[in-house]
């Protein structure tokens, strides 16, 4: 392998793993939401059968 070509490998592996350590430790410091904004209530969509077309 060339200089260059390890350089590259070792960038894209630092941009990887670092993308993956910073998306643990922004999960771990804001696991969910505290709250929600307004207006999602269930409304029982799923109970319903679904639309018949005659087409």
């Amino acid at each position: 392998m060339t200089g260059l070509a390890i350089t590259f490998l070792i960038l894209s592996i630092v941009i990887v793993w670092g993308g993956l350590l910073v998306s643990i430790l922004f999960l771990r410091a804001r696991p969910e939401p505290a709250d929600y904004p307004p207006g999602g209530t269930d409304d029982h969509r799923e109970d319903d059968a679904p639309a018949e077309r005659d087409t």
